[in-house]
């Protein structure tokens, strides 16, 4: 299997680095239905295949891991992309269409800043009319790339490619 953030870590077969992460198999098949799940899930509900990759891509540059951000670009070209998700996933900061404006704004506090976040927040984006359902995949969707690019930056110290 694949996994992307072996992949993306630069993790070489028959490294020391690769043995280690073969004993630990699960964590990095769970890591990767996790993205299939939170990226390309075969309901996405009212967050589009499109939106959830240039939101990714836009939390990968902000969190300046290129490699990462061309991996999502990717799969925002698969899902066809639209220029208002192009400026997204070029990080601009707007103007964008209201919900989708508060879409970002909500997904860069995740991202720079999430100990700013508070519940008004989530009223926020109830208000711009994102259903609750909606905010919870958003709230996966900023919490996996985060913790993705985390683990992929992890890796690349342990083994000496960052």
């Amino acid at each position: 299997m694949d996994h992307v953030i072996e992949r993306l870590a630069g993790v070489r077969p028959g490294s020391p680095l690769a043995a280690a992460l073969a004993e630990r198999a699960q964590i990095m098949g769970l890591s990767q239905a996790s993205h299939d799940a939170v990226l390309i899930p075969r309901a996405p509900g009212g967050l589009s295949h499109g939106e959830r990759a240039a939101l990714a891509v836009r939390m990968a540059r902000a969190l300046a891991d290129e490699a990462l951000a061309a991996h999502y670009q990717g799969l925002l070209s698969q899902a066809g992309e639209m220029p208002e998700l192009t400026r997204v996933a070029a990080g601009q900061a707007g103007p964008f269409a209201p919900r989708l404006g508060a879409i970002v704004r909500h997904v860069d506090m995740l991202t720079l800043a999430p100990r700013e976040a508070t519940r008004g927040d989530v009223e926020t984006l109830t208000a711009a009319g994102i259903a609750e359902a909606d905010v919870v995949r958003l709230a996966e969707l900023a919490a996996f790339v985060n913790y993705q690019a985390r683990v992929i930056a992890g890796l690349r110290l342990l083994g000496g490619t960052a």
